[in-house]
């Protein structure tokens, strides 16, 4: 098993047996963000940036670049045995040296063209006074926030004091991978969020959420706009140390109407993206939402760049109406799309793999699309399966 510097040596000390995330950094905040503010950013002019990050700003590219939604985790050997030292995901996420181990894990064993932080989406809560525990089999679990007095836990975040190991981590993934690989932050946009702090938990039917949007929709909007808020200045936080795109996490919002989708939903990914845009508009941005099939014009027009589509629809007819969607918000260009492969395909035989690949790769086309699968990959698949398919996109070659 390989390791990147920063685990080996933390490995090697024997430290952080029990949760303390500060009690284990190998660098120092100051000197890990000085390396990594003379590393040229995307969008800096100083050096070609990355494939994807190329490629998301609709650039033409030599290749179409590719990376999976959830790649380093359970599916992986080394994780699970990496999970019998740290036996807690927000050890394994919050000690900076380990998330970067588990990051590193799928682009050293797959070479994908994206290393993601290995977090979480609810990683901000404690930060914003919503505390959480996540119970290895039931996941997630909160006091849920229902009423004005509920509320008045919240508050403005500061990234800097709640989240140091967010920054060491991207900091250091930045030296790890080296300038041709894009390193990608991610948040939860504020809709999704507010379903697990309204429900207190996980939940099929988001029953307790859509009753506070119909019966109290001026208390769901205000939980939002603080949500929104404080992400916003998260999804700066991971920039500015070093992650080069980010990719909004709505995907409960697919259960939402449309109407509710244009009305809880929507508004809040936008104060997201437009937050991003004034301080780092060349750093790109990408939007998930999982079965949104009848959203896919309302994602495009928020002025997302790239639209990434679950493998639910066709992905022709997703570039038509990703284009369809922002040329009626008045937005310049066609747009990027990003996936959109079945994660179930990587359960089957490798012609049966590649075959359903290429397919996706000729209907995208070979400008503004980055390749991966229509949601997470699935804990049980084979790792064999996952590197043929990253090994299949980057072999291809469109025609001329």
């Amino acid at each position: 098993m390989k390791f990147s510097t920063a685990f080996a040596l933390l490995f090697l000390a024997g430290e952080a047996q029990g949760f303390n995330p500060h009690s284990t950094r190998l660098h120092s905040a100051a000197s890990v963000s000085e390396d990594v503010a003379s590393t040229p950013a995307a969008g800096d002019g100083s050096q070609k940036d990355p494939l994807l990050i190329r490629a998301a700003r609709g650039e033409k590219t030599e290749r179409t670049p590719v990376w999976m939604m959830r790649q380093a985790g359970r599916h992986i050997k080394e994780y699970r045995d990496l999970c019998k030292e740290y036996p807690t995901f927000r050890q394994r996420s919050e000690i900076p040296e380990v998330a970067v181990e588990v990051s590193l894990q799928p682009w050293r064993n797959y070479q994908t063209d994206a290393c993601i932080l290995f977090s979480d989406i609810l990683t901000p809560f404690p930060g914003m006074g919503c505390e959480f525990t996540i119970d290895e089999k039931l996941g997630p679990i909160m006091e849920p926030i229902r009423s004005w007095d509920d509320m008045k836990k919240m508050h403005k975040m500061d990234p800097t004091e709640s989240m140091p190991f967010v920054a060491e981590a991207l900091q250091m993934l930045r030296k790890e991978v080296g300038p041709e690989t894009a390193v990608l932050g991610f948040v939860g946009c504020p809709y999704t969020l507010a379903t697990y702090l309204v429900e207190g938990k996980t939940s099929k039917e988001y029953l307790e959420i859509k009753k506070m949007a119909l019966n109290e929709p001026a208390l769901l909007h205000a939980i939002l706009k603080q949500v929104a808020d404080n992400i916003g200045d998260y999804a700066l936080f991971q920039i500015e140390n070093g992650a080069q795109l980010i990719q909004i996490f709505d995907s409960w919002a697919g259960h939402l109407s449309p109407r509710d989708y244009d009305n809880f939903a929507a508004p809040y990914q936008k104060m997201i993206l437009d937050k991003i845009k004034k301080t780092y508009p060349d750093v790109p941005t990408v939007v998930y939402i999982k079965h949104a099939g009848a959203l896919i014009e309302r994602m495009a027009s928020t002025g997302v760049d790239v639209v990434s589509l679950d493998w639910t629809v066709d992905m022709a007819e997703g570039r038509q109406r990703i284009a369809k969607g922002r040329q009626s918000a008045g937005l310049e260009g066609p747009g990027g799309v990003q996936g959109n492969l079945d994660p179930a395909v990587l359960f089957c035989k490798h012609d049966v793999i590649e075959e359903r690949v290429v397919e996706i790769l000729k209907k995208a086309g070979n400008v503004g699309h980055v390749m991966n699968l229509g949601h997470g990959i699935e804990a049980a698949t084979p790792e064999e399966n996952a590197h043929f398919f990253i090994q299949t996109v980057r072999n291809y070659r469109h025609e001329e």
